[in-house]
């Protein structure tokens, strides 16, 4: 969905040489996670690399924590003392703010912590693992798999976790990158949407042999890489990674195939007007994560807050996060989604 855009911001120039100097602060895996930085956290994620400072171990413990305690009794609306509303909010600080997806950001403790109640409420069995986490001093990555149970069936979906920390490892700043479309597509059959990536597959000349690693991923290459999903460049988005496996919202087995991933992206940029900005970026020793948060204007609705997250990893993968919902549904359309959700 193209449409006249203006230059990138000096703002957004700032943010880069911001990141780059982050990140040229040494080789990649020169001070990568060791098994001796913060052992508590690594035995309850998949992966963990990056550089653990002390304010992130503290960060993943309480995140971890708040994933595994159960909720016992669901809290009652707006109940900022049951105890897994305390666990949630131990991970804030006290002006922080919390992005979820479609939404403006939620500041303070008391409203996010009356949002997860009401969210407790609506999935008390709310849990999760740490997968792929990647740290970087004071912002980290954290890779998630969720499992709630909605209307009887077991909802299980990918999640990134993005956080900006303070020195004490509360978060200053966290946005969350998850499709919530897998909240109704089984639930709720008869009234969400078709979905975005419907029909959207494989095909054309599979390649043989074991896929050619990229490059790790630089700092350096964050303007043409924003410039190029601002620009719907799809040839360039290829470009970096032509043999990776592309994973994403929507697919059920990754993309091998040109033509598959090319289909994927032009079925998402013929629905979506993106207008981001560098987030954070997290460099490990295999995996980098790499955000652009902004705004997606289209056919439901104009200017919604969204965002992406990639992830290049081991083995050729290339995974994106992002909320398909706002593109298949206005905002009244999601918000009786929501109301259905909740119906006995």
């Amino acid at each position: 969905m193209r449409r006249r855009r203006g230059l990138v911001g000096i703002g957004v120039a700032m943010a880069v040489v911001g990141v780059m100097a982050s990140a040229a602060a040494q080789p990649r895996g020169a001070a990568d996670a060791s098994d001796g930085d913060c052992p508590e956290a690594r035995a309850k994620v998949e992966r963990l690399e990056g550089r653990i400072t002390p304010n992130a171990c503290a960060f993943m413990k309480r995140q971890i924590t708040f994933g595994e305690l159960p909720t016992g009794t669901p809290p009652a609306p707006g109940d900022l003392e049951h105890p897994r509303v305390q666990a949630y909010l131990d991970i804030f600080d006290k002006d922080a703010t919390l992005w979820e997806a479609g939404a403006e950001p939620q500041r303070g403790r008391d409203v996010i912590g009356a949002s997860i109640a009401g969210s407790l409420r609506l999935v008390p069995d709310l849990r999760y693992r740490g997968t792929d986490v990647v740290a970087d001093n004071s912002s980290v990555m954290f890779g998630q798999w969720n499992e709630v149970t909605l209307k009887g069936r077991t909802v299980a979906y990918p999640q990134i976790a993005r956080n900006v920390l303070g020195d004490d490892g509360k978060t200053i700043q966290a946005r969350r990158y998850y499709d919530r479309y897998v909240l109704f597509r089984d639930t709720l059959p008869k009234d969400v949407p078709k979905a975005l990536f419907h029909g959207v597959e494989d095909s054309g000349p599979v390649p043989s042999g074991a896929p050619v690693e990229p490059e790790p991923f630089r700092a350096a290459e964050i303007p043409d890489r924003l410039a190029a999903w601002n620009d719907e460049d799809v040839d360039a988005l290829l470009t970096r990674a032509p043999d990776a496996r592309l994973s994403g919202p929507g697919l059920a087995e990754p993309l091998v195939t040109q033509a598959g991933k090319r289909a994927y992206l032009k079925r998402f940029f013929d629905r979506a007007d993106v207008r981001f900005k560098a987030g954070q970026v997290t460099i490990g020793a295999t995996t980098t994560y790499v955000e652009w948060h902004g705004t997606v204007s289209g056919e439901k609705g104009e200017n919604i807050p969204f965002g992406i997250v990639e992830r290049f990893g081991p083995d050729g993968a290339w995974e994106l996060y992002f909320d398909t919902l706002p593109l298949v549904a206005t905002g009244d359309q999601i918000t009786t989604l929501f109301q259905k959700l909740a119906q006995p």
